[in-house]
């Protein structure tokens, strides 16, 4: 089973950790009597009890049922408030509800929600992200899984070519091509306990290196059936792996060399900064994608493409038939409604100003972790990348998307999170990000490092 996982520096035994785990499972549900009664109420109507799987997968015996979201904070239907550093798992990066997007969103609605047609404040957009990340054209579509698919079908019909290269253990949304993972030797694995799409023709979609490996990136590029390579800058599925110096740039060289083209996406490293890590670091992708976080937690999600991507798309479509032929766009996506939402948002909420308090905040965060994990004398470590942070179950930061997740414990975090989540703090499920948005407090943050250091003290004084 995936979540008999564990990492090989766990300091605690199985049974110790699984009392600790009842002792927390007990509190929840003390604390908790509405949502759990709420929880099972939704059996009759919800499969599992909640709208999207995702929801139920925190690891604890019934999800939080949410009254409400503002800034930093939630409030459940118990009365319980949390310091929220999981903010929708990036969704509401900048926190929940941000004035300026609540105002322009409360105004555009009576203005109207969806026309099919475009308004003025698209441009400005358009105008916006160029800016941010020097790819001058750019398209609309409703959420970062839409993108990546509408891109790669792109890539695709440009190049004549079927197949698309990830990264192992990598994440870019419910996407055929992006979910199959390297098995023994090396070789694409056709059957694994990760495969939930046992039905897909995975070695007719996919070439899969692991990420930081640039001679398997050639060899597998070298085959010249490579329409696309896509990459997050930073692997933040696994746990976040950093890239190598130099290889990123040497995944530009290589697509080059081979003519397969480069998609980056953005979607959660958008916060690295303005530009995200694309503009902080000099990228230079073909297309880059970007969702979740950008109009506040509106659903939409962009795609933006150099020159020479619209030159070569309108060569070979025409600027009007573009979308028939390949199945680009819904009727939804580009609606007045999630435009102002994002106007409003790039404009007043994702500002450089955020950003910095942003930034700063993480600093403080990770050196707060790294000063407990020293004073407990665990062997664990801490991913740093702009705004968010992770918590590595191992003594030295990953370098490969395996090497993470042979080290991803679900127990451990599960019990860690329910830790936190007792103590009114919430980090991202499935693994043990921390975002910052720009309203957390010194005071927030120091909460979040005392908790964490509360749960570490615990489990260090059972060795």
């Amino acid at each position: 089973m995936i979540t008999d996982m564990k990492s090989g520096y766990r300091v605690v035994t199985d049974q110790q950790l699984a009392d600790l785990r009842a002792r927390e499972d007990e509190l929840y549900r003390q604390r908790t009597p509405k949502s759990r009664e709420t929880f099972e109420r939704a059996q009759a109507m919800l499969l599992n009890g909640v709208p999207m799987p995702w929801m139920g997968d925190w690891g604890t015996s019934h999800p939080l049922f949410v009254e409400s979201a503002s800034g930093n904070r939630i409030t459940d239907i118990d009365g319980n408030t949390y310091i929220d550093f999981c903010l929708g798992d990036t969704g509401a990066m900048f926190g929940h509800s941000p004035e300026p997007t609540a105002e322009a969103v409360s105004r555009q609605v009576r203005r109207g929600i969806t026309t099919m047609l475009p308004t003025e404040d698209s441009l400005w957009i358009g105008r916006n992200l160029s800016e941010r990340f020097g790819l001058p054209f750019w398209q609309v579509a409703m959420t970062a899984t839409e993108a990546n698919r509408y891109v790669i079908r792109i890539c695709r019909t440009l190049t004549g070519r079927p197949k698309t290269l990830v990264m192992n253990e990598c994440y870019h949304g419910s996407i055929d091509e992006t979910l199959p993972h390297i098995g023994e030797g090396g070789r694409l694995e056709l059957r694994s306990p990760f495969d939930v799409n046992p039905g897909v023709p995975k070695e007719a979609l996919t070439r899969v290196v692991e990420f930081n490996d640039p001679d398997a990136l050639e060899r597998e590029l070298a085959h010249r059936d490579v329409a696309c390579v896509i990459a997050e800058p930073v692997m933040t599925n696994c746990g976040m792996v950093l890239p190598a110096p130099g290889y990123l740039e040497t995944m530009r060289q290589l697509c080059d060399r081979y003519g397969t083209l480069l998609i980056i996406d953005e979607t959660h490293t958008f916060s690295s900064g303005p530009g995200g890590y694309t503009a902080l670091h000099g990228l230079r992708p073909d297309f880059l994608t970007l969702g979740k976080s950008i109009a506040g937690g509106i659903p939409v999600a962009v795609y933006g493409f150099t020159a020479a991507m619209a030159e070569r798309i309108n060569a070979s479509f025409g600027r009007k038939s573009v979308a028939d032929p390949m199945g680009i766009g819904g009727t939804l996506s580009g609606n007045a409604f999630a435009i102002a939402a994002m106007r409003a948002t790039l404009e007043k909420v994702a500002t450089a100003e955020s950003f910095s308090r942003m930034i700063a905040g993480q600093e403080r965060i990770s050196d707060g972790l790294e000063a407990a994990l020293k004073k407990y004398d665990l062997p664990w470590s801490v991913t740093r990348c702009g705004a968010r942070c992770e918590m590595q179950f191992m003594p030295t930061l990953p370098k490969t998307g395996t090497e993470a997740k042979a080290n991803f414990d679900w127990q451990l975090i599960y019990y860690t999170h329910l830790y936190l989540e007792n103590r009114g703090v919430l980090i991202t499920p499935f693994h043990n990000m921390m975002l910052v948005p720009p309203m957390a407090t010194d005071a927030d943050i120091d909460r979040l490092v005392a908790v964490w250091g509360e749960c570490m003290s615990e489990i260090a004084g059972m060795r």
